[in-house]
């Protein structure tokens, strides 16, 4: 059997992943599963035309509110979806398109770099300038005892300097910088066979840095039951396993929902099997790259994200699981109750 490449990474704690589900019983009474998708939105994404990137943006104004309408968790709510726009594609008429959808209570928006080897003060001014302009500008984002806090995807994968040519990033103390930002959990990973792939799977844990080494989210402490733990970053993988059925090679699930990789209900199936736990709890982050029109048609037009909703809730109910549609905010907040053990509260307030 050949495995994906870059394996040697990953592998390992796939094996330890694995063998813990083997011995972990399913939830107790109503499991809860929290589904949140995270988009790598980009307009501007391989440098269209203004007008192209007006059309992209156009076409989730227009799409997405009718599908959020179709939809109910078993709360009865609407999913969140929950944008992750990139600092440097920064245009403020996009971003009042994106408010209007979180103020409708359907959409949120978190930040989300591209960056290469620019520096750490660049580093600091262009995010610190951008969480600034999406709170004061716009209404986005939250505060958290007393100053503003955001959810992270690195652009490329490459967190905390992780590609082997040190492209893309450049700070091997980013962990700690997104830390004193305010940054309230990552969403990175899984980057697949990507070499910047953490060696940690399906484990929601606290990374700490090491200054002076990159990939310091190759080593934390996982999150459990009455331990809420500490560290410099909380990091919030989605499901990353092996699917064995549908070819005779087989592939890697990484939680992607794209043209080449559409939702199924086997892959539904794979990501509750593997799904990071805590107490009843499981955490589903999947992403896509939504703008790109390979995707988008898809993903609004074809129905790929109501197959999504759709299945995810299919297979809750033949659990026996609660689910429910969030943001990664409103997933992280889902972690601390967890970790708390009350479901009606959390150690994070808006």
């Amino acid at each position: 059997m050949k495995l994906p490449r870059n394996a040697q990474i990953w592998f390992p704690g796939y094996v330890k992943s694995r063998w813990r589900d083997a011995f972990r019983r399913p939830p107790a009474g109503a499991g809860r599963v929290w589904v949140a998708i995270a988009d790598h939105f980009e307009p501007y994404f391989a440098k269209p035309t203004d007008e192209i990137a007006r059309q992209r943006m156009a076409l989730w104004v227009r799409h997405w509110p009718e599908i959020a309408a179709r939809h109910r968790d078993s709360a009865g709510n609407r999913p969140v979806y929950t944008f992750y726009y990139p600092q440097e594609e920064y245009r403020p008429e996009f971003l009042d398109m994106l408010a209007k959808m979180t103020r409708d209570g359907i959409g949120d928006v978190e930040v989300h770099i591209h960056h290469d080897g620019e520096g750490e003060q660049n580093f600091v001014e262009r995010m610190s300038g951008f969480i600034e302009t999406l709170h004061r500008r716009h209404g986005l984002l939250r505060k958290h005892q007393g100053r503003v806090v955001f959810g992270f995807i690195h652009g490329n994968w490459a967190l905390d300097n992780s590609r082997p040519d040190g492209r893309w990033c450049g700070l091997n103390n980013e962990i700690t910088l997104l830390r004193d930002l305010g940054c309230y959990a990552d969403f990175t990973m899984p980057s697949g066979a990507s070499p910047t792939q953490g060696r940690i799977l399906n484990t929601i844990y606290w990374a700490t840095d090491d200054p002076a080494k990159p990939r310091s989210y190759d080593r934390g402490v996982p999150v459990v039951p009455g331990k809420p733990g500490s560290g410099d970053l909380l990091m919030v993988p989605g499901p990353m396993c092996i699917r064995w059925t549908e070819r005779m090679v087989p592939r890697l699930e990484t939680g992607e929902i794209a043209a080449y990789d559409l939702p199924n209900a086997y892959r539904v199936k794979r990501w509750i099997d593997v799904a990071p736990r805590i107490g009843n709890d499981l955490f589903i982050k999947l992403y896509t790259h939504g703008t790109q029109e390979r995707n988008s048609t898809p993903l609004l037009l074809r129905g790929a994200l109501d197959d999504t909703y759709r299945l995810v809730a299919e297979q809750c109910r033949k659990r026996g699981y609660e689910y429910r549609f969030v943001s990664t905010w409103d997933m992280r907040l889902a972690i601390d109750r967890a970790v708390a053990g009350n479901p009606s509260a959390s150690s994070v307030k808006s």
